[in-house]
C-alpha cells in the first residue's frame, strides 16, 4: 500500500506557501520530493528523510512527487499546549491516518471567530461558483474580476483532491487576490479550517467577508472512467448546501473540445453527473456564448435535460480572453493551457463573469 524510502536531502529546489521541493538521494539515484514543514518540519541540505514515493513509482501527474514522511533525526518540536488543552484547536484532519493534523476550527469554542460563527445562519444571497477542477479557479477568478476588480473572493476548498492546501501553486500565486482560503472535510491549510462545507461557506461570508466564492477540490481530481466514480460528484451536494444556506449557486461547466477522451468534450459527464443527477435543487448553469459552432450544438444538446431543474445562462465574452491572459498564474488543465483548451477556461471564466452580476 505504501513504497517506502529513505533519502538525503542533496538540494532546496524551490518553496512556496507552506511547501519546500527538494531534490533528494536514494539507493535507487536521485527523486523529486516534496515536504510540508507544517507537518514534518523544514528539511535542510544534509536531512535523513523518510519517504513515500507511491504516487511517483505510479507516475501520476498531480502526485508525482516523492513525500517526505517525517525527519526522523531531527523532529520538529511539539506545538504550544500540545496534548493539554483545546486552546489551540481540537478539529482533527486527515483523521487516523500518519499524519492527522491536529488544528482549531473556525467555529470552535477557542476560535477568535466563534461568536461570529455561532449566529451565522445564512449566505445572504451571496453567489457561490462550483467547478469540477481545480484548475478552474484561476479562471473563474479573472471573469469575476474583469468586471467587478474591487470583489472579495473566497475560495472554498473540499477534500475531494489534494488534502494540504498547500500543495498548490496555483493557490500560493493567487494569495494577494482572494480574501483568503478556507479548507473543508478532511482537506487543510487555508487560512481558515472547517469541518464541512457548509461551515465553510459562512466562515467565507461571515469571517472573510466575501462578495463571492468559489468551491471546487483541491489539485488532483480522482475518477475512474465510470459514471458516478469521480471526486467532482460532490458538486452536486455542494449546490445542495449552497442553496440550504440561501446562497445563489453559480455552476461552472467543464466544457471542452481540447480533451481527447470522448467522456470529457462537449460538456463533460463530470458536469452532467453532478448538476443533473445529484444537485437537487436549481442552480445557474453557465454557457459562454461564441463557442465554436459545432461545439455549441454538443452544449446545447448535452444540456437540454438539465434545464428542466437548472436555469441555463448564456455570458457573453468579449473582454474575457484578455483577463485570462492576465491572470497572475499559467493556466493549465491536464497539461493544456489557454490555447489548448479555450473552451474550458472561457467557460470558467464566463461562470465568473456571471456570478459578479449577481452581488448585491
Amino acid at each position: 500500500m505504501v513504497r517506502w524510502r529513505t533519502a538525503t536531502v542533496s538540494a532546496v529546489r524551490r518553496e512556496w506557501h507552506g511547501a519546500v521541493e527538494l531534490d533528494v538521494a536514494t539507493d535507487d539515484g536521485q527523486l523529486r520530493a516534496l515536504a510540508y514543514p507544517a507537518l514534518t518540519g523544514t528539511p535542510e541540505v544534509g536531512d535523513r528523510v523518510l519517504l513515500n514515493v507511491g504516487a511517483l513509482v505510479m507516475g501520476l501527474g498531480t502526485g508525482g512527487y516523492a513525500l517526505v514522511v517525517a525527519i526522523p533525526d531531527r523532529l520538529p518540536a511539539d506545538p504550544p499546549a500540545a496534548g493539554t488543552d483545546r486552546d489551540s484547536g481540537h478539529l482533527v484532519k486527515a483523521r487516523y491516518t500518519p499524519l492527522q493534523a491536529i488544528l482549531l476550527g473556525v467555529d470552535e469554542e477557542a476560535s477568535p471567530h466563534r461568536e461570529v460563527m455561532a449566529a451565522a445562519e445564512s449566505l445572504e444571497g451571496m453567489p457561490v461558483v462550483t467547478a469540477d477542477l481545480h484548475s478552474a479557479l484561476p479562471a473563474v477568478l479573472a471573469g469575476i474580476h474583469a468586471d467587478r476588480p474591487d470583489a472579495r473572493v473566497a475560495y472554498v476548498m473540499t477534500d475531494g483532491g489534494a488534502l494540504p492546501a498547500w500543495f498548490s501553486r496555483t493557490l500560493d500565486g493567487l494569495r494577494d487576490h482572494l480574501a483568503g482560503t478556507v479548507t473543508t472535510g478532511q482537506s487543510f491549510g487555508g487560512d481558515l479550517e472547517a469541518s464541512t462545507v457548509h461551515t465553510g461557506l459562512l466562515a467565507a461570508r461571515h469571517v472573510l467577508r466575501a462578495d463571492v466564492a468559489i468551491v471546487s477540490q483541491g489539485p488532483g481530481n480522482l475518477g475512474t472512467g465510470t459514471t458516478w466514480g469521480f471526486s467532482g460528484v460532490a458538486l452536486g451536494e455542494a449546490i445542495n448546501a449552497i442553496v440550504a444556506l440561501r446562497g445563489t449557486p453559480v455552476a461552472s461547466l467543464r466544457i471542452s473540445d481540447g480533451d481527447g477522451r470522448a467522456r470529457h468534450r462537449g460538456v463533460s459527464h463530470h458536469s452532467l453527473t453532478a448538476y443533473g443527477r445529484v444537485a437537487l435543487v436549481p442552480a445557474d448553469l453557465v454557457v459562454p456564448d461564441d463557442l465554436p459552432a459545432g461545439l455549441a450544438k454538443e452544449v446545447d444538446e448535452a444540456l437540454a435535460p438539465l434545464a428542466t431543474l437548472h436555469r441555463l445562462v448564456h455570458v457573453a465574452t468579449d473582454g474575457l480572453d484578455a483577463a485570462l491572459q492576465a491572470s497572475p498564474v499559467r493556466l493549465s488543465t491536464m497539461g493544456r493551457g489557454l490555447t489548448e483548451d479555450h473552451a474550458y477556461f472561457v467557460a470558467a471564466a464566463a461562470a465568473g463573469r456571471h456570478a459578479a452580476t449577481l452581488i448585491p
